[in-house]
């Protein structure tokens, strides 16, 4: 079994969780969050705790048990908390703006990037090269996230580029002149 599958999740004052049909919906202030899942788990709704168990001890269950524990877990957060990643851009002249629901980016090449914000995403972009995605879907938020920065990864010598804000890139030394 799982260490973290054994976990209940909690449920906040606000939240409300229901399993139907290999479905499980969260519903919160923030928004609402639906997710399958599959026959090799069950979920059940104990008091204010969600209880994810294995169906049996095969390898597909337990793998299963920890996956579905955290999946319904981040739904939790996001439809309460949410969540955000913040992007920094690096470089002369590059620069984002926010375009009505699309993200305009100049990262040093001849045309500008255009990036269509996706449903249920905001993003904020501010004069020092800072673009924070926000949303309550944690998968969402970061597979957008990653696909900016992979526009421009940073590199090594000067650092242009985009990185996440807590990303710490390690500089390497140019070349020398010969003598």
């Amino acid at each position: 079994m799982s260490k973290l599958g054994k976990l209940p999740v909690e449920i906040p004052a606000g939240v409300t969780v229901t399993v139907a049909d290999n479905l499980v919906t969260v519903k919160g202030p923030k928004g609402e969050l639906k997710q399958d899942f599959t026959k090799f788990v069950t979920i059940e709704v104990k008091g204010n705790e969600v209880i994810v168990t294995p169906v049996d001890d095969s390898k597909a269950a337990n793998s299963a048990h920890g996956l579905y524990r955290n999946l319904i877990h981040n739904m939790v957060v996001g439809v309460t908390a949410g969540f955000s990643k913040t992007l920094v851009i690096t470089g002369v002249g590059y620069r984002a703006e926010v375009q009505g629901k699309n993200l305009v980016m100049n990262l040093g090449f001849s045309n500008d990037f255009i990036a269509v914000i996706p449903e249920g995403l905001t993003v904020t972009a501010d004069a020092q090269g800072k673009v924070t995605i926000s949303g309550i879907n944690k998968q969402q938020v970061g597979e957008f996230s990653a696909e900016l920065r992979s526009l421009r990864k940073p590199e090594p010598y000067k650092g242009k580029g985009i990185r996440y804000e807590t990303e710490v890139i390690r500089r390497k030394v140019g070349k020398t002149g010969v003598k």
